[in-house]
């Protein structure tokens, strides 16, 4: 896997980034390293570094993609009003799948997600 210099200014911002941005405003931190750089070629090596296991690719379901420049193994906190996203900054228990249930049985598993979602302190703030 060649890593470009493209590629590398792409990940040293996101890994700048606690707060997981999306494509545009990655695009915006990386214009300013490389101002001829277009949107489509940030998107284009955000899902090659996401498929090579470099950064993390998050979908909440909301429709925009955000990235994560933390790959190990950790969950997340959702803001339900400005949208913010926060690694949990602490382990969740959580019960492993019973490899013998027939459910899991009939199924491949690749991986589980925990998500909690909220008010973040800001926002929680002001209620």
């Amino acid at each position: 896997m060649r890593i470009t210099n493209q590629r590398k200014i792409i990940l040293e911002e996101l890994i700048k980034c606690s707060h997981h941005p999306g494509a545009d405003e990655i695009y915006n931190l990386v214009r300013k390293s490389i101002p001829r750089i277009s949107l489509g070629t940030v998107y284009r090596n955000l899902e090659f570094l996401a498929a090579s296991g470099m950064i993390k690719k998050l979908d909440f379901g909301n429709g925009q993609k955000r990235f994560d420049g933390n790959i190990e193994p950790h969950d997340h906190f959702r803001c339900v009003n400005c949208n913010t996203i926060e690694d949990i900054p602490f382990t969740m228990d959580i019960m492993p799948l019973d490899e013998n249930h027939m459910w899991v049985k009939k199924r491949i598993i690749y991986g589980m997600r925990l998500e909690i979602y909220g008010l973040c302190a800001a926002c929680s703030a002001g209620k």
